[in-house]
Formats: structure tokens, C-alpha cells, sequence
């Protein structure tokens, strides 16, 4: 294998269906899987609305990226959106943030894969996360558009798996004065800040979206597809998840599903009286591509770094052979094996969450400052839309951290 030390270039081969299917692939699937339970927990009925909230505030700070991605198409996106706008320091620790995001996501889906696959059969657990994190970094090494080609192919294997749930509970969506209030929570001041921790939880099922402007120096036409990638991502998300979570809370066993390491398998079974096998080993199929475009983004967003000045130039050396950015894909690896074999699943889910609105608040703030200062129409059109995404973003977090600190007395 010759690894060259020289610079090379990424090679451009995404168009807008498949960075689409990328951002599926990286958003649409592993929280669902993993978490739903968790939010039905803590939200009780008003898991939708838990769902409804995180995908809006997702929504107003996908805005920001998809006009930054059209003035700024390069990889390493986030750090790079911070380094013009805010300066060179935030910009690393933007970048950083949002490659500790990826790893400690994929560390997430890889324990939660295990539990799905422990349901099928009785392998160990650190057998099961250090195959899959060893066999996937292979696949990212091998290629990005191999990578994004079987991200494509199993994001359709999960979607519809997901779908199929849908189906089969669609006629519990009939009962539509239970739908509706799922949305209207009371008055009360617990059953509110349930509903807001839920949507602290359901926001690590969004994270992904914004990995598709890091795949902008492999993406043909960036300026034109990326946003639109990042638009149709969200769109379809948010309509999976909101139906899927009141198909949950409408189920017959609720306290089944909470309780059960593969939920979406028991709520299946609950609604076809059908043996939930199938939907566990589409739920680790899922898990696997989210692991997969995990390490895919974050070892971009090291390369970009390196190329910015931001990180390591280590980082930004290229395969000479595959054209992929390989002491970048090994090293996050490395770092996503250590987590999920030492760390627990909800709190890995906390701390992604955490930072990606950290990293999400300097973006928004870049927004701001650059719309105030560069001569882009655009830019200065929706410069205060950076401000209240900022604000929302800033907001949630100090929730989460408030909520944490209370919960820990």
C-alpha cells in the first residue's frame, strides 16, 4: 500500500441523491433505534412533541448551514464557517467539538448495535464493537464513494424497515383526538421540562445533517447541492420520527419498550404480533452505517482542519491509492473503540448532544458576524437568523446542563 505524504486532492464524485442518502444514512436511523425508549421515559405521552422540538431547533440551525455551505463548500465545514467568522481559536475548537461529536455518536450507535445484535446472538459485547469499528474503518479507508455507495444501499434497508413500523401502526394513527394531544401538553411545570429533556435526548437523533457540508470537496456543484441536501435530509427526518414516536406512545405495552436494549424490535411485535427478529437485525444494520458515515465526516473534518491550518498537517496527508484521508480515519477509530467499550450509552448521547450545540451556537454566531461583514447579499439578508439560532442553540444547552446538575442532587 503506497500512502503518500504529499497533499493530494479529494476526489468529487457525490451528486445530490446520494449526499442526500449520505445525510439519511447519518441522521435517520441509529437515535431512532437506540434512544426512542429513553424519550418515552422522560416525555411520557408527549414523545412526539419531545421529536416535533428537536427537529425544529435541528431545522433553524440547518438554515445557517446550508447558507454558509453555499459561500464556504469546503471540507471541514464547521471549522471552517468559525474560523472566518469568529477567528482562528474558535475555529479549532469548533472543529474539534464537531469531530468529538462524530466519535462519541458513532461510540453510542456501536454500543447500542451490540444490543441489538446480543437480542439475535449471544456474542460479547467488546467482541461485537471492536469487529464493527476495525471492519467499517477499513470500508472508509477503501474509498468515499464505496463508503457513501453502501451507505446508500443499507439507509434503504432502514428507512424501510421504518416505514414498514409505520405501516403496521398507521392504524393506531387514526385515533386522532390521542394523536393531537400527544402535542398539547399541560400546564405543568414537570410534565414540561419532561418534554424538554426528551428534546435534549431526540436532538442527538438529528445530529447528521450537518455532516453533509464536510463531504463538499466530494460533492459535485457544492454550492448548489449541498444546501439542498441538507433541506431534503431534515425534511424527511423529521416526518419519520414524529410519526414513529406516536406510533410509540399509542402502543399497548409502553413499559415493554422502555425497558427492552432493542425498542423499535418490542414495538413491532406489539403492533403485528409478529416475532421482532427481523426489525433487531435491520435496527444493527442501521447502527452500522451510522458508525460508518460517523467516521467518514470526522475524518474529513480533521483533513479540512489540517488543510486550514486548524489541526495537525498530519492529518491532511491522502492515500495516493485510495484518495482518502487515512491517518485521519484511523485515528478517529481508534478514539470511537476506546469510548464505546468504557463509557455508557446515555451519557455518550448527552455529551454528543452538549457539544454539537455548542459547536451549532458558533456557527449560528459565525453567521452573524459574517453576514455583517462580508459583501454577500444573502449572507447580510439572514444575519439575524444566525443571532436567534445562536440564542435557541445557547438555550437548550444550558437546559441540558441545569437539568443534569439538578438530577445529580
Amino acid at each position: 500500500m503506497n500512502e503518500a505524504a504529499g497533499n493530494s486532492k479529494l476526489r468529487r464524485t457525490l451528486t445530490l441523491p446520494w449526499l442526500v442518502f449520505y445525510g439519511l444514512g447519518v441522521t435517520v436511523g441509529a437515535g431512532i433505534f437506540a434512544l426512542i425508549g429513553e424519550i418515552l421515559i422522560l416525555a411520557g405521552d408527549y414523545a412526539p412533541l419531545s421529536f416535533l422540538l428537536a427537529g425544529l431547533i435541528a431545522a433553524i440551525t440547518g438554515f445557517s448551514y446550508a447558507l454558509l455551505v453555499r459561500k464556504f463548500p469546503k471540507a471541514g465545514g464547521e471549522a471552517v464557517f468559525v474560523h472566518r467568522g469568529l477567528g482562528s481559536w474558535c475555529g479549532k475548537l469548533a472543529g474539534y467539538g464537531v469531530v468529538a461529536t462524530g466519535i462519541i455518536s458513532s461510540a453510542v450507535i456501536a454500543i447500542a448495535f451490540a444490543g441489538y445484535v446480543q437480542v439475535l446472538l449471544p456474542v460479547p459485547q467488546a467482541v461485537l464493537i471492536a469487529g464493527v469499528v476495525c471492519i467499517l474503518s477499513g470500508i472508509a479507508w477503501f474509498g468515499v464513494r464505496e463508503s457513501v455507495y453502501f451507505a446508500a444501499f443499507v439507509t434503504l434497508l432502514e428507512i424501510g424497515t421504518l416505514i414498514i413500523v409505520i405501516i403496521f401502526g398507521a392504524p393506531l394513527l387514526s385515533e386522532t383526538s390521542r394523536v393531537a394531544a400527544s402535542f398539547v401538553p399541560p400546564a405543568n411545570g414537570v410534565i414540561i421540562a419532561g418534554i424538554m429533556s426528551g428534546g435534549v435526548i431526540a436532538f442527538f437523533a438529528f445530529i447528521g445533517f450537518e455532516d453533509i457540508e464536510n463531504m463538499a470537496e466530494e460533492t459535485i456543484n457544492p454550492e448548489y447541492t449541498s444546501p439542498r441536501a441538507i433541506f431534503w435530509t431534515l425534511g424527511i427526518t423529521i416526518i419519520i420520527y414524529v410519526l414513529l414516536s406516536i406510533i410509540a406512545v399509542l402502543a399497548p405495552d409502553r413499559s415493554a419498550i422502555t425497558q427492552s436494549s432493542a425498542p423499535l424490535a418490542i414495538l413491532f411485535e406489539q403492533i403485528t404480533g409478529l416475532p421482532g427478529a427481523p426489525v433487531a437485525g435491520m435496527a444493527a444494520i442501521a447502527m452500522i452505517n451510522g458508525i460508518l458515515v460517523q467516521i467518514v465526516m470526522a475524518s474529513r473534518v480533521l483533513y479540512g482542519m489540517g488543510q486550514e491550518g486548524l489541526a495537525p498537517k498530519w492529518f491532511s496527508k491522502v492515500s495516493a491509492r485510495r484518495k482518502t484521508p487515512y491517518r485521519a480515519t484511523f485515528s478517529v477509530a481508534g478514539a470511537i473503540l476506546a469510548l464505546a467499550l468504557f463509557f455508557p450509552l446515555v451519557r455518550l448521547a448527552e455529551a454528543t448532544s452538549l457539544v454539537t450545540l455548542g459547536v451549532f451556537a458558533m456557527v449560528n454566531l459565525s453567521l452573524y458576524t459574517l453576514g455583517g461583514r462580508l459583501d454577500d447579499a444573502t449572507l447580510r439578508k439572514f444575519r439575524y437568523w444566525g443571532l436567534l439560532g445562536m440564542v435557541v442553540c445557547f438555550g437548550l444547552a444550558c437546559f441540558q446542563i441545569f437539568s443534569g446538575i439538578a438530577a445529580s442532587h
